[in-house]
This record gives C-alpha cells, sequence and structure tokens, in this order.
C-alpha cells in the first residue's frame, strides 16, 4: 500500500470514481477532509477486508490473553461467565 492521498470532500465529490480506481487499481487510499479537518478514509474493499480480519484476530488474542491471566490469577471473587452473559445481554 503506498502512502495516502489526502482530498477535500468538495474534490471527492467531483472526482470520485478516479478516487476510488486510485484505491483499487494503486492500493492508494484517500483521507478524506471536511474543513481542513481528516473526516474518513476510502480505500479498497480487499484492503479494508484485510484490516478488519488483523484488528478480529488481535483482539481474539487479546481476550485469550486476559482469560488465561484471569485463570492463572485463581477464581476468587470471579464473576461466572453466565452471569455476565446476562448482564450484556439484559443491556442491549
Amino acid at each position: 500500500m503506498t502512502e495516502p492521498a489526502i482530498e477535500p470532500v468538495t474534490e471527492v465529490r467531483k472526482h470520485l470514481s478516479e478516487i476510488i480506481d486510485r484505491a483499487c487499481r494503486h492500493e492508494t487510499p484517500t483521507i478524506i477532509t471536511r474543513r481542513g479537518r481528516s473526516e474518513a478514509v476510502l480505500l479498497s474493499i480487499n484492503e479494508y477486508h484485510r484490516l478488519y480480519e488483523t484488528a478480529e484476530r488481535y483482539e481474539d488474542e487479546w481476550l485469550n490473553r486476559l482469560a488465561d491471566q484471569a485463570e492463572s490469577e485463581g477464581t476468587e471473587g470471579a464473576v461466572p461467565m453466565e452471569e455476565v452473559a446476562a448482564l450484556l445481554r439484559s443491556t442491549n
């Protein structure tokens, strides 16, 4: 992937097709600005999926490390998983 391009939203509106082509064919994401502030990023769907899968993998690894740590510290004061699950369901 190359360094991202930076475009104001007004230019993105005018040249959306070209910006999408740049993201897909040249693997160049575009940071979209509004009033000089970065607001969003346009990138290829393949890059999006790669980043999403990477984030999920690291999240799973992190949760597994937390579970291993909690298990090694013992169960005193722990809340059963069933209670946690019920609490999470009740907040939705």
